[in-house]
């Protein structure tokens, strides 16, 4: 006599599984989400004697554009990472962590001139990650 494959509804593993999966797949999402929030602000620019400076540019590309900057700062950018633990003796699986780690980047800042905001470009690897506008001027 053949018998019926239980299914993933009257299976109580299988639905107990598919549900941590289902949570798993939520807090990825959740943290992705929230890892790429700073990222989605609007770009700003830095414009010098006409030339516009952007993200992805180089520093080296900053400097022929706007020439020194008043002030160089080194700075440490807390961003989220996620990891995973693998143990042996974990029997559910992986266990998911997340820490923030120090990123350090460098913060020049340009004086646009009296009654302007202060330019303030970040370098990050090697290249502009951000521009944004600082304190205004007197």
């Amino acid at each position: 006599m053949l018998q019926a494959m239980p299914s993933a509804a009257t299976s109580p593993a299988l639905s107990i599984t598919h549900v941590r999966a289902r949570r798993w797949a939520f807090c990825a999402a959740l943290l992705a989400a929230t890892a790429l929030a700073p990222q989605a602000e609007a770009s700003q620019s830095l414009r010098c004697d006409g030339a516009l400076v952007t993200r992805g540019e180089s520093p080296v590309t900053l400097l022929r554009k706007c020439g020194e900057p008043v002030y160089r700062q080194a700075v440490c950018v807390p961003m989220l990472q996620l990891g995973w633990i693998v143990t042996p003796f974990r029997l559910d699986g992986p266990g998911a962590v997340l820490a923030a780690q120090c990123v350090p980047m460098e913060e020049w800042t340009y004086d646009r001139g009296p009654g302007m905001f202060l330019g303030i470009v970040r370098i990050y690897n090697g290249s502009v990650e951000s521009v944004r506008d600082g304190d205004r001027q007197r």
